[in-house]
């Protein structure tokens, strides 16, 4: 949608106008324009958007835009529009709202809408509870068909799906599930317990997210339900929520990879003194531990007043023991990541990038001595000290790389963390502890 053109149309006052245009245009795209508004504008907007859609928007809208309207509008215009959100959308709404807004809801709800919004907002952050719905289609194994059918049409639009419905008992205890394209061609004299799938694929509402996330992924699902420890069925998880989740952690390890405290918040958004907390603390803790190859060169002082070339290739070593850490460990968080790698695939990880090390290493190892023997004129014994280093920073960088987020893994520490600068910062150490043995061995210094 062209903003120019709904900004003409708001200077004319033809209102009439805007509201036809947003009745052809996607639900996103309308919050993205009302996104780009001030607090008043975006209101008088929203005011106009057809009833069925109102809500779909609200929605879509950024937690900020959200604020604004809840705070603008009436007690009635409020409650009117939360109850058309489904209600997955109406907890994360209530979860991103001030207290305020959210004790103006409450208080307007009813004593069961209350209770089951409180059941909901006390689950643990990032958990299955959290993330799910309640409003999907229940079904009785010993109905009809045709009475299954009736069911879905009469109550379908007020759910967030039907494309898979729960069979439940009298107890509300999950027995099995069927798709709606198995009811739709099913004969109409048959029993929903004829086609059910029974023993379905659950979780349970504490169950963490990631772990919701791969049972997604595993099973190619569009919903999965979830139910309490009884095995009751009290709510449903969505694929569009769920591919929020993904988002959320892929974006959550690339700020730890980055050594960034993460955040979900847009950068734009940020402010620099945000941002200036977000890193400090990783780039202090990885700044003093730096620290570590300053003793060693300082160590080895004499040994670089002797020979003042070693100085030179210092940086080179350093910065290829990193590059091969940080290869090594990128791999390996994502094969923790997709469920592909467990500990207790660790000897045959060792094994593979001992063996792939060795090939690199060597390739990087010779390329060296010929560089600094042939073209720098460097001496034998330097040009050796230097290729033999390589390989030795290559292999050693690589098995750390591979290993160290296995055993993150194990010790229930976040792979992520165990990435680009901190294992940088080990191989350093050990590039130069390495380089200086070398260096006194092969040279005599």
């Amino acid at each position: 949608m062209n903003l120019d053109r709904i900004n003409k149309l708001l200077d004319k006052k033809d209102y009439t106008k805007i509201r036809d245009i947003f009745k052809e245009v996607d639900e996103v795209d309308i919050a993205d324009i009302l996104d780009e508004y001030d607090a008043k504008t975006t209101l008088l907007l929203f005011r106009l958007l057809p009833k069925e859609k109102a809500a779909d928007v609200f929605a879509y809208l950024s937690v900020e835009q959200k604020t604004q309207i809840s705070m603008l509008v009436s007690d009635s215009e409020l409650v009117a529009i939360i109850d058309d959100l489904f209600f997955d959308d109406k907890i994360d709404y209530l979860e991103e709202m001030p207290a305020s807004v959210v004790k103006r809801i409450l208080k307007n709800a009813s004593e069961n809408e209350r209770r089951l919004i409180n059941q909901f907002l006390n689950y643990p952050e990032n958990s299955a509870g959290s993330l799910m719905t309640i409003e999907f289609v229940d079904l009785k194994k010993e109905m009809m068909i045709s009475a299954a059918m009736e069911k879905i049409r009469r109550i379908g639009l007020d759910r967030e799906t039907i494309y898979t419905c729960y069979i439940i008992d009298s107890k509300r205890r999950l027995e099995g599930t069927v798709s709606l394209r198995e009811l739709v061609l099913a004969p109409k004299d048959s029993r929903v317990d004829d086609i059910m799938r029974q023993d379905p694929i659950a979780v349970h509402t504490h169950d963490d997210q990631e772990f919701v996330a791969d049972i997604f992924k595993r099973y190619d699902l569009l919903a999965v339900p979830v139910v309490d420890q009884e095995n009751r069925l009290v709510g449903i998880i969505t694929v569009d929520d769920i591919i929020d989740v993904i988002d959320d952690e892929n974006t959550e390890d690339f700020h730890k990879m980055a050594a960034l405290q993460p955040t979900q918040e847009e950068y734009l958004e940020l402010g620099v003194i945000s941002l200036a907390k977000k890193r400090i603390a990783w780039l202090l803790i990885l700044m003093i531990s730096a620290a570590f190859t300053g003793f060693i060169i300082q160590k080895y002082e004499r040994a670089l007043e002797s020979v003042v070339a070693l100085t030179v290739f210092i940086p080179m070593l350093m910065s290829t023991g990193g590059n091969a850490g940080s290869q090594a460990s990128t791999l390996i968080i994502r094969g923790i990541a997709l469920g592909e790698i467990e500990f207790k695939n660790t000897k045959a990880i060792l094994w593979k990038e001992l063996r792939v090390s060795l090939i690199v290493g060597v390739g990087l190892a010779i390329i060296n001595f010929l560089r600094i023997y042939y073209l720098e004129g460097y001496t034998s014994n330097i040009a050796l000290t230097v290729s033999l280093t390589t390989l030795a920073t290559v292999v050693t960088a690589k098995i750390i790389g591979s290993v160290l987020p296995v055993l993150a893994k194990l010790a229930k520490v976040d792979p992520a963390i165990m990435a680009a600068p901190l294992i940088t910062t080990i191989v350093d150490t050990l590039t130069l502890i390495v380089y200086f043995q070398l260096a006194t061995k092969i040279m005599g210094i």
